[in-house]
């Protein structure tokens, strides 16, 4: 398996068809694999060898998708900023990887020369912005201009694709290393489940650097249908390019449903001349999506079917799915809406406990996993990778449950769980009661400290505009739908919560104020 294998595909059975559309202007196929041939032509001429790390800092762009070709094609490896670290972080990922060249767009600029001037493996910085470039600076447009196209390294298997850091909120990030048959055959998931073709014009609107979006990236090249790259995230902005430009597909997090949702709601007359009427499937991730907002979406988009993934960096990143057909009225009323979905066709799950046995169906344990998508290793950690890959098996540090169907069921991350008193509450859990209010817009829930329990409930809610709750109708909303031990013993109400790039809960940032000592 190679990543650019697509692309030579559709290179030859449809090089006039639209691949990318972006901010006005279209590239054929045949125009972005020249484009990218050129620009790895344009990497190898700059000393670029075999493996070595190429970075991109940048936006959402049609350019991030030739990068995402081009260093493969090149022989080389991805390595995607967060677009939302420090420079410090940067820094550390770069020399702890020894990034060769970056790749940087207008935002990022003063941070890139921070990071240039400290980094001592970093031998070039390609602008990648439409402005005048910096000094210093190689122009992308000239780079890709000026070069021959070079024929495909054709790096394979479990050849280094890319190193992909995940973490940096408590401490500096891992490097995820994943192979082409990792980052393909976890791509190959979706056209396997019947959800992607190459009528597929899929907007997105998640950050590139992230692992989801790349992974919608590769399924879409899989099939040979039409990316559609948003720069960044906003509701109304999203809704309008899906109206423009006849887009059928969109992954989003769930946070990034309920602004869209909000956002049609607090503008009823733009939203009414919007024809969001090609948008047939709607794809989510990176956190659970609560019942509550999934049937305000499900009431929203009647005409769209639903579906969804779990997984992580690791898993390069799918390891189940839930398809369309599990979003029924059927499938909500026997319980299987709630769950991840199955193991996706190329991926073993099971539950096991903490000395790796398997515990009976319908038993809570940590989810671990097996196939041909599991990462090579962390880069430079072999502690961490024996850690976390023990006979094949990825334990994702995720507590579930699988029923007798082998739907998985994510109920917390393992250190998310709150023990009070002796007894697992199970945060996610507590977390849909509480969304279930009619006047939450948003809720969290976190341990904290207990001189009597070790740890009691607390829930950090955000109200829905103009709502009004009081605690007491918290804890009693909650009391005809959990076990009392389960019952938020505190709250507070704030006006947002802390999220990362990709929507998910920063529940670190929410529990500091309570653990400092």
């Amino acid at each position: 398996m190679y990543m650019t294998q697509s692309l030579h595909r559709s290179l030859q059975q449809r090089p006039d068809k639209t691949a990318v559309r972006f901010q006005g202007r279209s590239q054929t196929y045949a125009e972005l694999a020249d484009r990218v041939a050129r620009l790895a032509g344009a990497l190898k001429k700059l000393g670029v060898t075999d493996g070595e790390r190429v970075a991109m800092f940048s936006l959402n762009s049609a350019r991030y998708i030739e990068y995402y070709m081009a260093v493969p094609w090149a022989g080389a490896a991805l390595n995607p900023v967060n677009t939302r670290w420090s420079a410090a972080e940067i820094l550390y990922s770069f020399n702890d990887s020894g990034t060769a060249v970056l790749i940087v767009d207008d935002p990022f600029t003063v941070v890139a020369r921070k990071v240039a001037a400290e980094c001592p493996t970093l031998r070039h910085v390609i602008y990648a912005g439409d402005g005048e470039t910096p000094e210093g600076m190689l122009n992308y447009e000239a780079l890709v201009d000026d070069s021959e196209p070079v024929e495909d390294a054709y790096r394979h298997g479990d050849d280094l694709a890319g190193i992909f850091y995940t973490g940096g909120t408590t401490g500096f990030p891992k490097g995820v290393m994943l192979s082409h048959t990792n980052l393909v055959s976890s791509a190959c998931n979706q056209p396997m489940t019947g959800t992607f073709d190459e009528t597929i014009v899929m907007l997105h609107v998640m950050p590139m650097f992230h692992l989801a979006c790349f992974a919608a990236i590769n399924a879409v090249f899989l099939v040979g249908g039409t990316h559609v790259p948003m720069t960044a995230f906003d509701p109304g902005q999203m809704l309008e390019t899906i109206a423009r430009g006849a887009v059928t597909s969109v992954l989003l997090a769930p946070t990034m449903i309920q602004m869209g949702l909000d956002w049609r709601e607090q503008n009823p007359q733009r939203a009414a001349d919007l024809d969001l009427s090609s948008l047939n499937l709607i794809r989510y991730g990176a956190s659970p999506m609560t019942p509550a907002l999934l049937a305000r979406c499900r009431a929203a988009f009647p005409n769209a079917q639903f579906a969804q993934g779990y997984g992580m960096t690791e898993l390069a990143p799918v390891a189940t799915l839930l398809g369309p057909e599990y979003h029924s009225d059927a499938a909500l009323a026997s319980g299987k809406m709630h769950s991840v979905g199955r193991p996706a066709p190329m991926v073993e799950v099971k539950i096991i406990d903490p000395q790796g046995r398997e515990v009976p169906r319908g038993t809570v344990g940590e989810i671990a996993v097996r196939g041909p998508n599991v990462m090579l290793g962390y880069w430079n950690q072999p502690e961490a990778t024996a850690e976390a890959v023990r006979n094949g098996w990825m334990h994702t540090g995720d507590g579930g449950y699988m029923d007798t169907d082998g739907f998985v069921f994510l109920v917390d991350r393992m250190k998310d769980m709150i023990i009070s008193g002796g007894e697992n509450v199970y945060s996610a859990e507590v977390e849909r009661a509480l969304a279930s209010h009619p006047a939450v817009a948003q809720v969290a829930v976190i341990g904290v400290p207990h001189e009597k329990w070790g740890e009691s409930v607390h829930a950090v809610v955000v109200l829905k505009s103009g709502a009004e709750a009081t605690f007491e109708s918290i804890q009693g909303h909650c009391r005809a739908l959990i076990a009392g031990y389960k019952i938020p013993r505190s709250a507070e109400f704030v006006d947002a919560l802390p999220l990362s790039s990709v929507g998910k809960v920063l529940k670190n940032e929410l529990r500091k104020r309570h653990w400092k000592s």
